[in-house]
């Protein structure tokens, strides 16, 4: 493929979903061995530290995440315009490392740790015990065949799904 149209496709006329995986950042040395993942996604409330440019060495939180620029504003990272003004300074993702995680989405952490995130834990399943078991046989001979007609179905793709009539 030509240069410009990588280059078109990547940047000027990107989708949103590419533009977002754009936004990953390393994860901390500490981070790598917990979750084992190299990189993630940046959002707000992240702790991150700069590691290169003008203001490297700096920590802080995440405060704004642009995906047009492909780049995130920190807390405490401003420039001052000759009127005096402030304003916030926009640093590229690949310029930062992820040093604490915001945990309010529970999605992203379940990913991170290798769970698929539809799924329950498996301290919530709870399986019934033999005395609850011969309880319930009296009731299960009272259903008549429609009931029992529970099926598993293969859905090509997605996986096994239970469907209940």
């Amino acid at each position: 493929m030509k240069p410009t149209k990588m280059r078109n496709s990547l940047i000027y006329k990107a989708t949103f979903h590419t533009r977002s995986k754009q936004l990953g950042s390393q994860l901390s040395d500490d981070l790598r061995k917990k979750y084992g993942k190299k990189s993630v996604r940046v959002i707000e409330g992240d702790s991150i530290k700069i590691v290169r440019g003008e203001f490297k060495g700096v920590d802080g939180k995440v405060s704004k995440v642009s995906t047009k620029k492909s780049s995130v504003a920190i807390e405490g990272v401003k420039k001052e315009k000759t009127k005096g003004d402030k304003f916030d300074v926009y640093i590229h993702t690949s310029n930062l490392v992820v040093t604490g995680l915001n945990t309010d989405d529970k999605w992203r952490i379940s990913k991170l740790e290798g769970k698929k995130p539809t799924e329950k834990p498996k301290a919530v399943e709870e399986k019934p015990t033999k005395k609850e078991e011969t309880a319930e046989k009296p009731k299960a001979v009272e259903k008549t065949k429609k009931e029992e007609a529970t099926k598993e179905t293969l859905v090509p793709k997605k996986g096994k799904k239970e469907v209940e009539k």
